[in-house]
C-alpha cells in the first residue's frame, strides 16, 4: 500500500489545483482520475466551450465584414472542422495539467476511486485491478454532470446535455435549448450564430435568472435580434422522440405551445458526483446532493475534505480552485480566512457576454438598504462604438451611507475580462469616490466602469 499525505479525487480545475498547491507546500501528493486530467472544465467545460464560441465569433464577424468597410467573398463553415479545433484546445490543456503534475512531482494514479474507512482510497484500473492507497488526508473533488428531469431524460442523441453538444456529428438546424442558465445561454449563442434555428425554453420569468433584471431584459433584447426565440415562464412538459426529430410540448402562461426540432439540449443544472464512490462507507454526511463540509472544507470525519461542485458553494471553476488552494493552506497550519462567497464572480461567454458581483438592484432592496445605482452604456462608449459593440451597459450599485461597492453588473463585449476590477475594489473595500478617482484609460471598454460609478453619484461627463 502506498502512504501519502494528500489524496485528491479527481483532476478537475478543483482538484489539480489543490494538489499542486499541496505540493508546493511540501506535501507528498497523489491525484485519482477516472477519465483525462483537467476534468470537466478542461475536457468537456470551460475550455472547449470558449473555443466552439470563438468559431461563432469569427464567422459572425466574417459575416458582417461589410461593417467594418471590408469585403469578404464566399464566407462559408465547417461544423466538424470547428468542433475538431475546439477537441484539440481541450487535449492540449489536458496535457499542459499533466505536465504540472510531473513539473510538481504529483502522482497520478488513473482508475475509479473510491473512498474506504480509515483513511484510504481504492483504486479500480481500467484493467480490473483494485489497489488500496492509504493518506493522512483525502480531499473530494469529483465535480458534477449534467443533470436530468425525469420528463427530459437524455438518450444521447435526441435529448443531449452539454458533453454530447460538444461534439454533434453535424449541424442540427433546429435546437431547443431547455434551461438558460450560463451552459444553455452559450450554447445557445453558439449554434444560433453557427446557423441553426434556436429556441431557448426557461421555466422562471428571465432568462439568465440569477443576473440583476436589467442584465436579463438586455440579454434577451440581443438574443432576439440575433434570431434566437425565447419562452420564459415555461415548461416542457412532453418530449416525444418516436419520429425523425424531436416533438416537445411546452406549457406556458397562454397554454401549451407544440414545437418541433432535431435536437434538444438540456441545460438545467448540474447533477453532483457523489454516488458510489463510498461516501456512505466512510460516513460523510451529504444534504441535497451535497457533501457538508466546515469554512475550511472539512467534513463530518476527520481527515476527510470535500471541495468544488460536491459542495454547497457555487458551482464555478475559480471556486473550486479557491476552495482547494485555502484547504491545503488550512492543513498546513498558514493563516487563512473563509472565503467570501459574496465576492465571487459569474461569468456567461456568449455574445453579448455577461459578468457580474455581488448584490443585484432588487437583493439591496430586499435588505432595506439605501442605495445609489448607476449605469453605463456602451452605446456612449466610444471604444464600444469603434469596435462594433455598442450592446449593453455597466451598472454599479453602491450603499448610500458608506459608499461600500454592493454589486457590479455587465452586459457586452469583454466585460469577463473586466469584472476584475469590481471584485478586486469590493475585496480591498474601494469606495465609489476611489473608483471615480482612480484614472482609467482611454478609449477603453474598461472606462465604463468608472463612467456608472460616476453616474451613480450624479457625476456622470459622457451621458
Amino acid at each position: 500500500m502506498s502512504n501519502f499525505d494528500i489524496i485528491v479525487l479527481g483532476s478537475g480545475p478543483g482538484g489539480y489545483v489543490t494538489a499542486i498547491r499541496a505540493s508546493q507546500l511540501g506535501f507528498k501528493v497523489a491525484i485519482v482520475e477516472k477519465e483525462s486530467l483537467g476534468g470537466v472544465c478542461l475536457n468537456w467545460g470551460c475550455i472547449p466551450t470558449k473555443a466552439l464560441i470563438k468559431s461563432a465569433q469569427v464567422f459572425n464577424y466574417l459575416q458582417h465584414a461589410e461593417d467594418y468597410g471590408l469585403k469578404v467573398n464566399g464566407v462559408n463553415k465547417d461544423f466538424n472542422a470547428v468542433v475538431k479545433r475546439s477537441r484539440g484546445v481541450a487535449e492540449g490543456m489536458s496535457k499542459g495539467v499533466q505536465f504540472l503534475m510531473k513539473k510538481n512531482k504529483i502522482e497520478v494514479i488513473n482508475g475509479y476511486g473510491t473512498l474506504k474507512a480509515g483513511k484510504k482510497v481504492s483504486v479500480k484500473d481500467a484493467e480490473g485491478k483494485v489497489t488500496e492507497y492509504s493518506a493522512t488526508n483525502i480531499i473530494i473533488a469529483t465535480g458534477a454532470r449534467s443533470r436530468e428531469l425525469p420528463n427530459l431524460p437524455q438518450d444521447g442523441k435526441k435529448i443531449i446535455g452539454y458533453r454530447q453538444a460538444m461534439t454533434l456529428e453535424s449541424q442540427p438546424k433546429k435546437m431547443i435549448v431547455v434551461g438558460s442558465g450560463a451552459i444553455g445561454i452559450e450554447f445557445a449563442y453558439f449554434y444560433n450564430a453557427m446557423g441553426t434555428d434556436v429556441t431557448v425554453v426557461e421555466y422562471l420569468p428571465n432568462v439568465v435568472p440569477v443576473e440583476d433584471e436589467d442584465i436579463s431584459k438586455q440579454l434577451e433584447r440581443s438574443f432576439k435580434k440575433a434570431g434566437v426565440k425565447i419562452m420564459t415562464s415555461s415548461e416542457v412538459t412532453k418530449v416525444d422522440t418516436s419520429g425523425e426529430g424531436v416533438k416537445v410540448t411546452v406549457k406556458t402562461a397562454k397554454g401549451e405551445e407544440h414545437l418541433e426540432a432535431d435536437i434538444v439540449l438540456s441545460a438545467v443544472g448540474i447533477k453532483t458526483n457523489i454516488e458510489n464512490i463510498g461516501l456512505e462507507d466512510v460516513g460523510i454526511i451529504t444534504d441535497r446532493d451535497k457533501i457538508l463540509v466546515n469554512d475550511f472544507y472539512q467534513t463530518n470525519i476527520p481527515g476527510y475534505y470535500a471541495i468544488g461542485d460536491v459542495t454547497p458553494g457555487p458551482a464555478l471553476a475559480h471556486v473550486a480552485s479557491a476552495e482547494g488552494i485555502l484547504c491545503v493552506e488550512k492543513l498546513a497550519n498558514l493563516h487563512v480566512e473563509p472565503l467570501d462567497y459574496g465576492n465571487i464572480p459569474g461569468c456567461t461567454y456568449s455574445t453579448p457576454e455577461i459578468a457580474s458581483v455581488g448584490l443585484t438592484e432588487k437583493q439591496a432592496k430586499e435588505k432595506g438598504l439605501d442605495i445609489k445605482v448607476g449605469k453605463f452604456p456602451f452605446s456612449a462608449s466610444g471604444k464600444a462604438k469603434a469596435s462594433g459593440t455598442p450592446d449593453g451597459f455597466v451598472k454599479v450599485i453602491f450603499d448610500a451611507k458608506y459608499g461600500e461597492w454592493l454589486g457590479c453588473h455587465m452586459i457586452g463585449a469583454g466585460v469577463t475580462d473586466m469584472i476584475a476590477e469590481a471584485v478586486v475594489a469590493r475585496k480591498l473595500e474601494t469606495t465609489g469616490h476611489e473608483i471615480l478617482k482612480a484614472i482609467h484609460p482611454h478609449p477603453t471598454m474598461s472606462e465604463a466602469v468608472m463612467e456608472a460609478v460616476a453616474a451613480a453619484y450624479d457625476e456622470v461627463i459622457h451621458l
